[in-house]
């Protein structure tokens, strides 16, 4: 009646592909176990050290979970324990890893009645909790695994697992604050269609580089002409971080969702670090903390590894 889950970490957007791609990562993943319980309702305990709530109600795991148990007739609850090893706040995913992991256990716990649709849309109640809108571009790489793309949230959701070629991954997570409210501000309010065109161009680019695993279409892709150029005043050290990434052999990369985290992805493992050591040391020189993180694309998902 225990199982223990794995949530990834995830990357959305991926250059040009705001709010609808996104990517798993093998690692950091928060560890979430649950229990079933014959009682109803949801008991949530936090063994980590961000003081993140417990009331179900304002927990993102814990809201994901109340919509599950929304959909299921009989009386269950749940106990919670989640350990989290993707820091709130990073631009890689936390809020969707909890949630993600969460109904993938409890589901797990229900002989895995619902499918991986039905649990992004769960999921989603406790994105719309952390982020204030309902968006899937982390949750369904967290639940589906590889690369994914959102085609469509509405009227109905439409999520496309495309299969990840063998690609690694280099982010920096510089240790500053750079809030969602503040990134989506400093958005255009429109987009000159010539503009949107050449994005266009580079999302299908992207999809078909990922597809057929061109590494070079895929970097001649991850170009983000509109949302980036917005924010790029945010992350001291961007076009730096990005020169330097380049030049150590990264395909290319941007900002993972609203930041402050870069990544890059390249084509092999010694590549990889290679350009997470020029990431680290551009906000090393400007004096900014940060972690690193390297590894390859994750092919699954939110997974129980135990139980």
């Amino acid at each position: 009646m225990t199982v223990t889950v794995h949530s990834p970490a995830t990357l959305s957007n991926l250059g040009c592909g705001f709010d609808v791609l996104g990517m798993a990562l093998s690692q950091p993943y928060d560890i979430i176990r649950l229990t079933r319980t014959a009682q109803p309702g949801l008991v949530i305990r936090h063994l980590d050290d961000y003081d993140l709530p417990t009331d179900p109600a304002r927990n993102v795991a814990g809201v994901a979970l109340l919509a599950l148990l929304a959909a299921v007739p009989e009386t269950v609850g749940f106990e919670v324990e989640i350990t989290k090893g993707i820091r709130p706040g990073s631009g890689i995913g936390s809020s969707s890893a909890s949630a993600a992991g969460a109904v993938v256990g409890a589901n797990a716990l229900l002989n895995n009645r619902f499918n991986k649709l039905e649990l992004v849309e769960f999921a989603m109640a406790g994105e719309a909790l952390a982020s204030g809108a309902r968006h899937a571009d982390n949750l369904a790489p967290a639940i589906f695994g590889g690369f994914t793309l959102v085609r469509a949230l509405l009227p109905k959701l439409d999520i496309v697992a495309l299969l990840p070629p063998p690609l690694w991954v280099a982010v920096v997570h510089p240790q500053i604050t750079v809030r969602t409210a503040d990134a989506r501000a400093v958005l255009p309010a429109t987009v000159p269609l010539a503009l949107a065109v050449r994005q266009w161009a580079n999302v299908g680019g992207l999809v078909a580089g990922l597809l057929t695993h061109d590494f070079e279409l895929i970097g001649r892709a991850l170009e983000d002409y509109i949302v980036e150029p917005a924010r790029a005043a945010l992350i001291p050290g961007l076009a730096e971080a990005r020169a330097r990434a380049l030049a150590a052999g990264a395909l290319g990369g941007g900002i993972s969702g609203s930041g402050p985290s870069l990544f890059m992805l390249n084509a092999d493992e010694a590549t990889a670090h290679a350009v997470a050591a020029a990431l680290g040391s551009v906000f090393q020189e400007l004096g900014i903390d940060f972690n690193l993180h390297v590894g390859p694309v994750a092919a699954e998902g939110a997974r129980v590894v135990e139980g």
